[in-house]
C-alpha cells in the first residue's frame, strides 16, 4: 500500500475523524455499547434477544458510507502489495490479536483511550508497536517491500 501524500486532504480527514467520534459517542449514549468493530461482528455469531438488528445495520452503515463518499468526491486510490496467502495470514493474526487482546484498535483506540481505560492505553500502545516492529523486520531487516 502507498500513500500518496501530495494527495493528502486534511479537512476530509479530520472530518472523517469527527464523524467516527461522533459515531462511537452515539453508540455509546443510547445503547451503552462500545463501537468496537470486532465485538460488534463477534456479536453476530452468538445472537443474543435484540442485539443482532443494530450490529447488521452498523456493519452495513461501515460498508454504505464509502459509497455514499463516491457521491461528492472520487474514492482515493488504494492497491494492496501481497498475495493472498499473505493477507490470508495477516488476517489471521489481527483476528487472533484481536481476541487475546480483548479487543481492536477502534475498541481500545477510539473509544477506550476516550474515556481514559488504562487497559485500552496499554492496548494501544502494544498494537502500535506491534505494527512498528513488524514493518521495520519486513521492510528493513528482511528486505521485503
Amino acid at each position: 500500500m502507498t500513500i500518496a501524500w501530495n494527495s493528502f486532504t486534511p479537512y476530509a480527514a479530520l472530518l472523517g475523524g469527527a464523524l467516527i467520534g461522533l459515531a462511537a459517542a452515539l453508540l455509546m449514549l443510547f445503547s451503552g455499547r462500545i463501537a468496537g468493530i470486532s465485538g460488534i461482528v463477534g456479536g453476530l455469531f452468538r445472537p443474543t434477544d435484540g442485539q443482532r438488528g443494530w450490529r447488521i445495520a452498523f456493519m452495513m452503515g461501515l460498508v454504505i458510507s464509502p459509497l455514499a463518499y463516491q457521491l461528492f468526491a472520487a474514492l482515493p486510490e488504494s492497491s494492496v502489495d501481497a498475495s493472498w496467502p499473505v493477507l490470508v495470514i495477516a488476517g489471521l493474526l489481527v483476528g487472533f490479536g484481536t481476541r487475546y487482546g480483548s479487543g481492536c484498535t477502534s475498541g481500545h483506540g477510539v473509544c477506550g483511550l476516550s474515556r481514559l481505560s488504562p487497559r485500552s492505553l496499554a492496548a494501544t500502545l502494544l498494537f502500535m508497536a506491534a505494527g512498528f516492529a513488524t514493518v521495520y523486520v519486513l521492510r528493513h531487516l528482511l528486505g521485503a517491500a
